[in-house]
């Protein structure tokens, strides 16, 4: 299966960091946000990988190239100016292919285990959802959460089968048919939450909820706090 990570992004709240470098090559625990996620896709046996970009993209294919010294296969899809989530995937699904796809967000950390992803997108193949979503814990800077998880199935807000079920934070962590962006014209701005949310009020939309590290790495601070993370983690694994 493919995967792509989404890499376009401006990350103005990183500022001044992101002024010279590209937030998906900003460090943490001695090598960039993306390589973290790279790594763990071909490690799952996920090595064809499409990565957006937009603001200083050229970097980023400078660092990555095409993949090789990964194990992985690279392709990129340039955006003259940041298309959004649903606008970036729609932009490169000529790269993408016909099969359910995996897309990351770049801009974060997750210890999720990829390995997961064929198997849940070959349920959707029988199914007829468009999109599972991996949701977590709400962080302190979205704690009413974003999407409402009952039985694997992400359910309106407005339905609430069940007053236990939990709200929780999307993980930016999913899997999509190729079918969910393509009435997006080629080329323009789209967020991916309206599209979902009308895919969830038609009950197509399944989910799960990860416990692991999961960290939205929008802030300096928070690149901090996970740098810290990480590198305590690989002490502890070297001691």
């Amino acid at each position: 299966m493919l995967a792509m990570i989404l890499a376009a992004g401006r990350g103005e709240r990183m500022r001044p960091l992101t002024d010279h470098t590209p937030k998906p090559l900003l460090q943490a625990g001695g090598k960039p946000l993306i390589v973290w996620h790279i790594e763990r896709l071909v490690a799952a046996g996920i090595t064809e990988l499409v990565i957006n970009h937009a603001h200083l993209g050229a970097q980023i294919e400078q660092a990555l190239g095409n993949g090789k010294q990964f194990g992985a296969s690279i392709q990129y899809s340039a955006e003259e100016t940041a298309l959004e989530t649903a606008g970036g995937i729609a932009f490169a699904l000529h790269l993408l292919g016909e099969e359910v796809f995996v897309v990351v967000n770049g801009d974060i950390y997750c210890d999720y285990d990829f390995a997961r992803l064929p198997a849940l997108a070959a349920q959707m193949k029988n199914n007829h959802d468009n999109a599972h979503l991996v949701l977590v814990n709400n962080p302190t800077h979205n704690p009413k959460g974003d999407f409402e998880l009952h039985a694997n199935r992400i359910v309106p807000e407005s339905s609430i089968l069940n007053p236990q079920s939990p709200i929780l934070t999307f993980s930016g962590i999913g899997l999509y048919r190729p079918s969910l962006f393509a009435n997006i014209p080629h080329g323009n701005k789209a967020p991916l939450a309206p599209l979902l949310r009308e895919q969830i009020a038609a009950g197509k939309v399944s989910g799960e909820h990860h416990q692991g590290v999961w960290m939205d790495i929008g802030t300096p601070q928070r690149l901090d706090e996970l740098d810290k993370h990480l590198r305590l983690s690989q002490n502890t694994a070297h001691a």
